[in-house]
């Protein structure tokens, strides 16, 4: 019997923890399936944030260590240059990075870091009560905005990846989803460019991934993968938002 699929080495068999619908497995499964690829399972390290995936060191077959809230991007940094060969990554979420972490994040790429960060950004706070996050749309309802975030009380919600852009440090940068095949093999081709790019030694690397939280969402894993497409995606438009070697090379012709 042929095998047409088979679990990544760059997982563990360890069940995950996830709610139903949630995209993180999915993520998990993109990032693992990278390492395996590039053949740097052995010699890469993650690092864990607070929030839903605080247990992904359960998860990924990799060394990880696990940092205090937002300072992922802090403890990356000091990894990288204490072993600046070893691929390193940090994978946060949008509580994490993009509120108390957001200092962290920025000053990582405004330095250029050699790492890549994975950036779940699910408009929410999950893990913690489904809180309003700097991510949250206008409109969308957390149990600290039952009536929907409005732009006077709490500004406009951040476009992280637009942000870290305009930092010279930063040389690549990229929103995807994981919504469907399509859309998933575009993710996992942006990972992929974003650890080669480290490797390579060119400088910080950023893979925003829009997911989905139907339970802090009060959604079905259906009307929720809709939800995203509907509301986060015109927002949150998909694509690459920086790539300076693909830049550098459409000067020169």
């Amino acid at each position: 019997m042929a095998i047409v699929y088979q679990k990544s080495k760059g997982l563990t068999d360890k069940e995950l923890h996830y709610c139903p619908g949630c995209n993180h497995g999915i993520i998990h499964k993109l990032v693992a399936e990278v390492m395996e690829e590039l053949g740097i399972i052995d010699e890469t390290i993650g690092v864990c944030p607070v929030g839903c995936s605080v247990f992904a060191y359960n998860y990924f077959a990799c060394d990880m260590l696990e940092a205090a809230h937002g300072r992922a991007p802090a403890v990356a940094t000091g990894i990288k240059r204490t072993h600046p060969n070893t691929p390193v990554f940090t994978y946060q979420g949008d509580g994490d990075l993009a509120s108390i972490g957001a200092g962290e994040i920025v000053h990582a790429a405004m330095r250029g870091e050699k790492f890549t960060t994975i950036f779940v950004n699910n408009a929410i706070y999950g893990m913690t009560g489904g809180q309003m996050a700097p991510t949250t749309l206008i409109g969308q309802r957390t149990t600290t905005s039952p009536l929907g975030r409005t732009r006077e009380q709490a500004g406009m919600p951040i476009r992280v990846a637009e942000m870290l852009s305009t930092l010279d440090g930063c040389v690549y940068a990229e929103r995807v989803c994981v919504t469907d095949i399509p859309h998933l093999n575009k993710a996992k081709a942006a990972i992929k460019k974003a650890f080669q790019k480290q490797l390579a030694g060119e400088g910080f690397t950023f893979v925003e991934v829009l997911s989905t939280c139907p339970t802090n969402w009060g959604m079905t894993p259906l009307k929720a993968r809709q939800w995203l497409l509907d509301n986060m995606v015109p927002y949150y438009p998909l694509g690459v938002i920086k790539d300076v070697g693909a830049e550098e090379a459409a000067e020169v012709k």
